[in-house]
């Protein structure tokens, strides 16, 4: 149990930090960054989706069976994710943009990008719970996805009004959230051997809602066919990339 503590903690640090990636862009040119982010935005949709059909269904069929609840808990985890996207976009403010005033929407984004996190620890922690490598492809998923979506949050607090410093720390701050999930998850595995059940298949539905839904479309907003070819490959490594992992299983 130590050794999933250790694992754990080690993971959910490092998708912290990765919230901090947002002050490389400020080096990068709009469009090389846009260039850039399309690719990876294919990749990590093919990890997500990689991760949720390859790693997690599988444990979860195993551990309980391909039941109705199963099925019910993956659509409770697509409704999850679902409310809490509308929960960051459901407020706008129209008012001028000063140092003295931030964008609502802004602030909306941190508390809704700091529930979202808390969700990916308690994910992760879960995972590690199945087994090591099960927990690793895990982090490995929610990594890819949070570069490109903590980039775009970045975007979002500097455009909301934030100062660089103000944007990189509350981008920070949020994302500590995943650590105080992981942690949730694993103490209540004192108390309860069933908790991935009803966490994993919550992560299969919200793995499958953000690749399908905030991913995907995406990658249709430009459409060429030799982008579209990277774009296909991208997504295909993305799956292959979490196959690999069944390896170290």
């Amino acid at each position: 149990m130590e050794l999933v503590w250790l694992y754990t903690i080690i993971s959910v640090l490092i998708i912290s930090f990765i919230s901090l990636i947002g002050v490389i862009t400020l080096s990068l040119k709009k469009e090389k960054l846009q260039k850039i982010l399309i690719y990876l935005i294919s990749f990590s949709a093919g990890a997500l989706f990689g991760d949720a059909f390859i790693h997690l269904l599988p444990e979860a069929v195993e551990s309980s069976g391909f039941t109705l609840q199963l099925s019910f808990s993956i659509l409770g985890g697509i409704l999850i994710f679902f409310v809490i996207e509308k929960f960051i976009h459901w407020q706008h403010c129209h008012h001028p943009i000063t140092k003295e005033h931030t964008h609502s929407f802004a602030k909306m984004n941190i508390i809704g990008d700091g529930i979202h996190n808390f969700l990916d620890g308690l994910i992760i922690g879960a995972s590690y719970l199945i087994n090591v490598p099960v927990g690793i492809a895990t982090t490995l998923a929610v990594a890819f996805h949070e570069i490109p979506q903590e980039i775009g949050d970045f975007g979002v607090l500097i455009h909301g009004g934030y100062t660089k410093r103000k944007a990189l720390l509350f981008n920070f701050l949020s994302a500590l959230t995943a650590i105080l999930g992981a942690i949730i998850a694993l103490i209540a595995s004192n108390y309860t051997s069933i908790i991935e059940q009803f966490i994993v298949p919550i992560a299969i539905g919200g793995f499958i809602y953000i690749a399908g839904s905030d991913l995907i479309p995406e990658l249709h907003k430009n459409f060429t066919i030799k982008k579209s070819i990277v774009q296909l490959i991208s997504l295909i490594i993305g799956i292959l990339v979490m196959a690999a992992l069944l390896l170290f299983e």
